[in-house]
């Protein structure tokens, strides 16, 4: 037998790092589980009687999840470096993405707004790439030029002339909600990269002035932000969804009315399986329900921050910055989905990461996530490499 006929066969599929966030990976296996329970439950009337197949957006939706492990699974098998080198190119995709669908014929319009390309079984919303890739981007520009961002006020407006022209081809589609998202997301990672107080504030100012001008410059937010203030005014016209979520979060009280008890998804509460899936949690798992995903998101949420610092204190910047921006994200995009849901927020269009429906929405999110993970590996090894040896001298 040959020295090579002896050699163990190498492996087509790599095992997962023995140094690998597990805590982390289970919260969001937990999320995703209760994500495909809740789509199936929100969603099988209104597939039954539009589509004729009960189970038809579960079906699609585990589809997409399958597609989102798998892709997740070569993200977490890419160093970052990769990812950084390409931090440009992918910002440059993102961009011609926002264009192309306001292209007429490329894009698709859905309720008046143009936010998909369709792309066969899938209509990628091209808002949820920007998100990813501006994160990137901003952690990539933070690792090159981080110590002028903070002292040279011309760099510091670099990354805010690029939020603000992503903000401005978000509003032409409209995605105010997107938007919103993303310019907030953006300032939270340049404010843990150390930008100065006094600018941090004046640049919220001004994003916070813009975004009630345009409130007040177009009709249909400016309606929507009144219909909020008192929805109980036109219960069934503007007020009608939000009136709608709020019956079903009531009826769920303490432990709700049983899953797959709701009243509200039979065709009262409208998009009850994308933008509503927090009002039908609420109304078959009750408030025990509710405080078992915000302690799921949560845990999510600061096991992701801690990995960021655990990466910068391994001298892995960009991955503690890229861990920072998807912390940020995760948070402010369930917050206002909760909060639209419970009546604190204005409606907008954003769908709840890892339980709404969507297949642009749970690619990137679970690409995000396995950079997450990639990230945790990456300073545990640096880590372990600066660990003194005994009998070897320093490090």
């Amino acid at each position: 037998m040959t020295a090579a006929a002896t050699q163990p066969a190498h492996r087509v599929i790599p095992a997962l790092p023995a140094d690998l966030d597990h805590r982390l990976l289970a919260a969001v296996v937990a999320l995703t589980v209760l994500g495909l329970v809740m789509v199936a439950s929100a969603s099988i009337s209104l597939a039954e009687r539009s589509l004729g197949t009960p189970l038809y957006y579960f079906q699609r939706q585990l589809l997409f999840v399958g597609g989102a492990y798998a892709l997740g699974w070569l993200t977490l098998n890419t160093p970052l470096d990769s990812v950084r080198r390409m931090s440009g190119l992918l910002m440059l995709f993102a961009l011609l993405l926002l264009v192309l669908v306001l292209v007429p014929g490329v894009g698709r319009e859905v309720n008046g707004a143009t936010r998909w390309i369709p792309m066969g079984i899938i209509n990628l919303q091209v808002s949820e790439v920007m998100k990813l890739c501006l994160m990137v981007y901003l952690a990539a520009f933070l690792v090159r030029r981080g110590e002028q961002v903070r002292t040279r006020l011309g760099v510091f407006l670099v990354p805010v002339a690029v939020m603000a022209l992503i903000g401005l081809l978000l509003l032409l589609q409209p995605d105010f909600g997107a938007a919103v998202v993303i310019v907030g997301t953006g300032l939270g990672m340049l404010f843990l990269a150390g930008v100065p107080l006094s600018r941090f504030i004046a640049l919220v100012v001004l994003a916070g002035g813009a975004g009630v001008a345009l409130i007040y410059a177009s009709p249909y937010r400016l309606e929507r932000l009144l219909s909020f203030s008192n929805p109980w005014a036109d219960p069934f016209n503007s007020g009608f969804q939000l009136t709608q979520s709020l019956i079903a979060i009531g009826r769920g009280e303490l432990f709700g009315v049983g899953l797959g008890g709701s009243v509200q998804k039979l065709f009262y509460l409208p998009e009850a399986h994308t933008d509503f899936v927090f009002a039908v949690l609420a109304e078959e798992l009750g408030l025990l329900g509710i405080l078992v995903l915000v302690g799921l998101y949560s845990y999510v949420c600061w096991r992701v921050m801690a990995t960021g610092a655990r990466s910068l204190a391994a001298g892995r910047a960009f991955g503690g910055y890229l861990c920072f921006g998807v912390g940020t994200w995760l948070a402010i995009q369930g917050f206002v989905n909760a909060g639209v849901n419970m009546g604190l927020l204005p409606t907008k269009g954003l769908t709840l990461p890892l339980l709404s429906y969507g297949g642009s929405s749970l690619l990137m999110t679970v690409v995000a996530l396995a950079l997450v993970l990639r990230a945790g590996h990456e300073a545990a090894q640096a880590g372990a490499r600066a660990r003194p040896v005994r009998g070897r001298g320093r490090p």
